[in-house]
């Protein structure tokens, strides 16, 4: 079974920085996580589902403009990982993050990735 689990979220103030991981299992990962493109989504209520951050198979990096300079995308290949760093944080952050997966970076980017996390809830109070 392929499950992308993230974890990391939770209640900050404005300023305060998390960090989210996202753990790839199952058969379909072992041995084969690196040549994943990974991203990180964020969809806040009753608004679309954004894209935050690809990080592909050969580490090639892509951020949102809204986080850029604030966030870092992350993978670690040998725990089949990728983290989002997330610093100075803004009410405008608040969304659920969920992370996904796919071998081919332009499905990531179409929002048409073959794998998906639950997501994990990021909330920023002013």
């Amino acid at each position: 079974q392929v499950q992308l689990v993230e974890s990391g979220g939770g209640l900050v103030q404005a300023g305060d920085s998390l960090r989210l991981s996202c753990v790839a299992s199952g058969r379909t990962f072992t041995s084969t996580f690196s040549i994943y493109g990974m991203g990180w989504f964020r969809q806040a209520p009753g608004k679309q589902r954004d894209l935050v951050a690809i990080i592909s198979s050969s580490g090639n990096i892509n951020y949102a403009d809204s986080v850029k300079g604030r966030f870092t995308i992350s993978r670690d290949n040998a725990k089949n990982t990728v983290y989002l760093q997330m610093n100075s944080l803004k009410p405008e952050d608040t969304a659920v993050y969920s992370c996904a997966a796919d071998t081919l970076t332009l499905r990531l980017r179409n929002y048409a990735a073959q794998y998906w996390g639950q997501g994990t809830q990021v909330t920023v109070s002013s």
